[in-house]
């Protein structure tokens, strides 16, 4: 049976970048090393059977204790590239011999490539023998002459600018390069070059890629993808649990803080539908506010005490005020940073030692104003962003204990707490807070960690 197999090029030298000691590929963005997110993308992807990394012979010992590090399971081969990129390329398809296998390629250093963008790639091969990734040009492109005038302008609607990966049949890509091999006069810059080239019968088909998806080329590119990664969201699914979710919530213990009403009680309904052991803990339930580290602290400690372990933990614990911060009164000011910041603070502080011991996960809860302050929210979206801000890091600082920490982004949600701000609303234009609490399940259970998953209306 054919597989898909994603091969990273890892071959850079990094000389544009300017620091030939320290390849792009090993420079850290957003935590981690830019291969590392690169790897980790194909790694959760659920289509992609097995990687390849290709790699310069004096970064081969830095690649593999990355792996084991990383636990990557998925990486089965680090092989030696060369000088050109085409040798890397090559490397690759000799070291396989299925010529029914997908080789997608993907250059190490674009490592915002998302799943969307790979599962079009691997539908795609199941009609196409070859595949490339592209978005369309934004820019008018111009032709100049030696005298650098104008010369041609050549039509902006078929114009793309081309990504990774570039994916083909690895007997179609194979072959093409037996052909160039034998001609005096090759030369190439990428693989979908070549089969263009030598086996011009062979359409390749273009995957729309994404703009975000960058390659880091200079320095400055590894300061905007920091920003990208720091707005980085996935999609969450909502349509209804998963059956791995279904699965690991059967005896699991959930702690829920704030789950007396709305997103939380509807999380602790349908975890114990599906036998998992919930304890939920809220200020007008059993007096426990989050605001207060004892509180939350004893609450964790009587559920240890009570069940021998802790798995996963949410705080949907919420407090909005929509008043402009002239008009708002300090009380109310404090109430809402100590309720939407400092309690998560205390949350996820307090269910470390515990989340640590059962390698589980915490969830917490941000809004869309996380990316630019609105008017009337401005201490909200102050501490939804530090929320954002703060899983991001702490996913980083957990992440060798394997303690997972994702946070839902959920649209405008029919709440108790939303309609004491806004009144009755028509229904379509709501989320229901059963669709956001399926997402959040679905979440609490995957493997990634440091993800701001939106949950939209359809």
């Amino acid at each position: 049976m054919s597989k898909n197999i994603a091969i990273i090029l890892a071959g850079g030298s990094g000389v544009r970048f300017g620091r030939e000691d320290a390849p792009k590929q090993f420079l850290k963005v957003a935590g981690k090393k830019v291969i590392e997110h690169t790897i980790d993308v194909f790694e959760n992807n659920a289509h992609i059977d097995e990687i390849a990394i290709v790699s310069r012979a004096e970064n081969v010992q830095d690649i593999e204790q990355m792996i084991v590090v990383n636990h990557y399971r998925k990486v089965k081969k680090v092989l030696l590239g060369g000088r050109e990129r085409y040798h890397s390329s090559l490397s690759a398809i000799n070291a396989y011999t299925d010529d029914e296998d997908n080789l997608i390629f993907h250059d190490a250093v674009r490592p915002l490539v998302n799943d969307r963008i790979i599962n079009d790639c691997v539908e795609a091969l199941s009609r196409y023998e070859a595949v490339d990734v592209a978005i369309p040009v934004a820019d008018t492109i111009i032709q100049v002459d030696d005298d650098e005038c104008i010369e041609f302008i050549p039509r902006r609607a078929a114009l793309r600018s081309g990504q990774t990966p570039q994916c083909f049949k690895r007997g179609i890509i194979n072959r093409a390069y037996e052909l160039a091999l034998n001609d005096p006069q090759f030369t190439t810059t990428d693989d979908c070059g070549v089969v263009r080239k030598y086996l011009p019968e062979v359409p390749v088909f273009v995957v729309k890629g994404e703009v975000f998806n960058m390659k880091v080329t200079y320095k400055e590119d590894l300061f905007l993808i920091d920003k990208l990664f720091q707005l980085k969201t996935a999609q969450g699914n909502q349509e209804g649990l998963t059956k791995d979710t279904q699965q690991q919530l059967k005896n699991k213990v959930l702690v829920v803080f704030g789950g007396s009403y709305g997103i939380g009680a509807e999380i602790v309904r349908m975890a114990k539908e599906y036998q998992a052991k919930v304890y939920s803990f809220s200020r007008s339930q059993n007096g426990v506010d989050v605001s207060d580290e004892k509180h939350v602290r004893q609450a964790l400690h009587d559920v240890y005490e009570a069940e021998g372990k802790i798995d996963y933990v949410v705080c949907t614990a919420g407090l909005l005020v929509r008043e402009s911060l002239y008009a708002m009164d300090y009380v109310k000011i404090q109430q809402s940073v100590h309720v939407n910041l400092l309690g998560v603070i205390n949350v996820a502080k307090e269910s470390f030692p515990y989340l640590k011991e059962s390698q589980g996960a915490l969830l917490c809860y941000t809004s869309s104003s996380y990316t630019r302050g609105r008017m009337m929210y401005s201490v909200y979206s102050a501490t939804k962003a530090a929320i954002v801000n703060l899983v991001q890091a702490l996913a980083e600082e957990w992440n060798a204990d394997h303690v997972r920490i994702n946070c839902i982004n959920p649209e405008r949600t029919k709440t108790p707490m939303r309609v004491s701000n806004f009144g009755n609303e028509p229904e379509d234009t709501l989320l229901k807070a059963e669709q956001v609490a399926i997402a959040s399940l679905n979440t609490i259970t995957a493997d990634f960690t440091g993800e701001v998953i939106d949950v939209k209306r359809h």
